[in-house]
């Protein structure tokens, strides 16, 4: 099967639709699937290449204000269609509803074949990226949750990462969705090490003290993930237990949140990495860590998360959009009220101060994470693609043609 992926990043870009999308392409490629790839070019200008079943298109770009590392292209018909043209896929595959959703229904219709596309997000997550005028939100939100309706008709199927998302999703939008799993390598992110000296290597490298507990945190060092509250949360179980706080991510935030850590008097027991490779280091200084917390409330599945699961850590995350899926509160960690930095870093001293306890809750996750293998998601996603492809032409819509309908096909 020719599969095309549209999407605005791609890695070496980091985000979680580009962690996503790179899964599905190498995986795919792999099964010996011919993989088109559109985004956003990581270095500015054009470039296109191709290596075996894998064709990168990467379309001229320019700098993303509100991410650091970036890009952003403008995609157009004229632009996308020529490639998509010459590689003939079977499926379009789109991974950004508000800059590439009608895009990819135009292209879809040019090329008569079905249309998929994944929600990363839903529109709540804009709030964080608009000034802080109540009205402006809310009216910014419900403008995209009108566009959603309208847009979402027009594709074969909906892809959601996680059952609250599509509670959530079918509480505004009656549409054709299925929860497929973002997934994880669960033979990359393990508690056991192939690597000889694993620990000590990466403690000298980083400048880890090995002596004490690690607080770990990865993720994007933004304002919409609320990583003051992790610094807060980190300084109030420092008080009690003698621990470290390892931040791995890049962020407009980054200087920000080492000049807050100097504020708080606890600068010297916190480590800036930086981004960090899931394909490197990563694995590894989750396996150091003592136990994994994120403050953030806009978790759609939460990739993170199910890196800390499979690599046996104990989390400290808040009650908010679809983290208690992944955390179950007292089992494989424990959840605190969104913003309320007490009970984070209690729940840290309670963490820090029973080893026993945490590398229990950390078997727990490791086993609730089995849920979440990649070749799982693999196996949903190849099934979606065979079904939406079976659909013969007289019955596909035909999208903006057609007037905006429900789609009511069961998903098999």
């Amino acid at each position: 099967m020719r599969i095309a992926y549209l999407c605005q990043s791609y890695p070496p870009m980091v985000s979680g639709a580009a962690i996503v999308v790179k899964r599905l392409a190498d995986e795919f490629v792999e099964l010996g699937h011919p993989v088109m790839v559109i985004s956003a070019s990581v270095e500015g200008p054009a470039i296109n290449t191709k290596r075996g079943n894998f064709h990168q298109v990467q379309l001229r770009s320019f700098h993303n204000p509100f991410r650091i590392g970036q890009k952003l292209s403008v995609f157009s018909v004229g632009r996308v269609l020529p490639f998509l043209s010459k590689f003939k896929p079977k499926v379009l595959h789109v991974h950004d509803p508000l800059s590439l959703g009608i895009l990819g229904v135009r292209l879809a219709k040019r090329l008569d074949i079905p249309i998929i596309l994944t929600l990363h997000q839903l529109p709540w997550f804009i709030r964080n990226y608009l000034p802080k005028i109540p009205w402006l939100q809310r009216k910014a939100e419900t403008g995209l949750w009108l566009y959603g309706d309208w847009l979402l008709h027009h594709y074969d199927r909906i892809v959601v990462p996680s059952e609250t998302i599509l509670e959530k999703l079918r509480a505004r939008i009656d549409c054709d969705a299925v929860v497929i799993s973002n997934g994880i390598d669960l033979q990359r992110f393990s508690p056991i090490s192939r690597v000889p000296d694993e620990r000590s290597t990466l403690c000298q490298k980083y400048d880890i003290d090995p002596s004490i507990p690690v607080i770990l945190h990865v993720g994007r060092l933004d304002a919409d993930k609320c990583i003051e509250n992790v610094l807060y949360a980190a300084q109030r179980a420092m008080q009690e237990v003698d621990a470290q706080l390892v931040m791995i991510g890049d962020g407009c935030c980054l200087g920000e949140m080492k000049e807050r850590s100097e504020y708080l008097g606890i600068r010297s027991r916190c480590i800036f990495p930086g981004f960090v490779e899931n394909t490197g280091d990563l694995p590894g200084l989750y396996r150091l860590a003592t136990v994994f917390v994120t403050a953030s409330e806009l978790e759609s599945q939460g990739l993170v998360l199910l890196e800390a699961m499979a690599s046996g850590l104990p989390i400290v995350a808040v009650h908010a959009s679809a983290i208690p899926e992944l955390v179950q509160d007292s089992m494989n960690g424990y959840l605190a009220q969104p913003g309320d930095i007490m009970q984070m870093g209690d729940f840290l001293v309670a963490l820090l101060t029973s080893p026993g306890s945490a590398r229990a809750m950390g078997q727990v996750g490791r086993k609730l994470v089995q849920d979440h293998m990649i070749e799982d998601s693999l196996r949903k996603h190849e099934r979606l693609y065979e079904t939406v492809t079976r659909v013969s032409k007289n019955k596909r819509k035909h999208p903006l043609e057609t007037s905006i309908q429900s789609i009511s096909k069961p998903y098999p």
